[in-house]
C-alpha cells in the first residue's frame, strides 16, 4: 500500500497586519509647536568618527546617522528631528532644546506602527521636559512605559538620550 502526502499551500496575504502611517506634523508645524514664533536657521553638522564614538560611549546608544537635522533657535535653544526604530517601522519625531540644554518639548511627527501611537500624548511627553544631559533617561524607572508601545516608548526614550549626548558633546558652546 502507498501513503500519498498533499501538500497545501496557504497563502499569507490574509495573514498580514495592514500598513499604517500617519504624519502629524511637518518640520514647520513641529518647530512652530516647540518655538511658537522663533525664528529658526538650519544648521549643518556633519559628525566625525571621534563625535559618533563619544555620543555612543557617553548615552550607550548607537548613532545611526551622521547628518544631523538641527536648526538653531534665535534665543539660543535648538530644534533637532531624529528617527528611532518602533517595533518595525520608523518613528520620526523632533526635540527642542533650551538654550541651556534641557528639553523644551517632543512632538511626535510620523509614527508608522499599526499600535502603540500612545507616545503621541502630550503627558507621556511631558516626562521629558527640563531633563538635561546626565538624567537617568530610563524606561520603568524616571520615565513611565505605554502598555502597547513598549518598543516605541524605548527607542525615543534612548534617542532623546543621545540627543542630549549630542548637544553636550557637538552643540554646546
Amino acid at each position: 500500500m502507498t501513503s500519498r502526502i498533499t501538500w497545501v499551500v496557504v497563502g499569507t496575504a490574509a495573514f498580514t497586519a495592514p500598513a499604517f502611517c500617519a504624519t502629524y506634523l511637518s518640520v514647520e508645524q513641529a518647530q512652530q509647536a516647540l518655538f511658537p514664533g522663533a525664528t529658526l536657521s538650519p544648521t549643518s553638522i556633519h559628525l566625525s568618527a571621534e563625535q559618533r564614538v563619544a555620543i555612543e560611549k557617553t548615552s550607550g546608544v548607537k548613532v545611526r546617522a551622521i547628518e544631523l537635522k538641527v536648526w538653531r533657535v534665535a534665543d539660543g535653544g535648538w530644534f533637532m528631528i531624529d528617527e528611532v526604530i518602533g517595533k518595525h517601522e520608523f518613528i520620526t519625531y523632533a526635540i527642542g532644546l533650551t538654550r541651556e540644554g534641557s528639553v523644551k518639548g517632543v512632538e511626535v511627527m510620523d509614527y508608522r506602527e499599526n499600535y502603540g501611537s500612545e507616545v503621541r500624548q502630550p503627558a507621556w511627553h511631558a516626562q521629558f521636559v527640563g531633563k538635561k544631559f546626565g538624567a537617568k533617561l530610563r524606561l520603568d524607572e524616571d520615565i513611565k512605559n505605554v502598555s502597547g508601545a513598549t518598543l516605541s516608548c524605548r527607542h525615543i526614550t534612548e534617542g532623546i538620550k543621545r540627543l542630549l549626548a549630542t548637544y553636550e558633546l557637538v552643540l554646546k558652546k
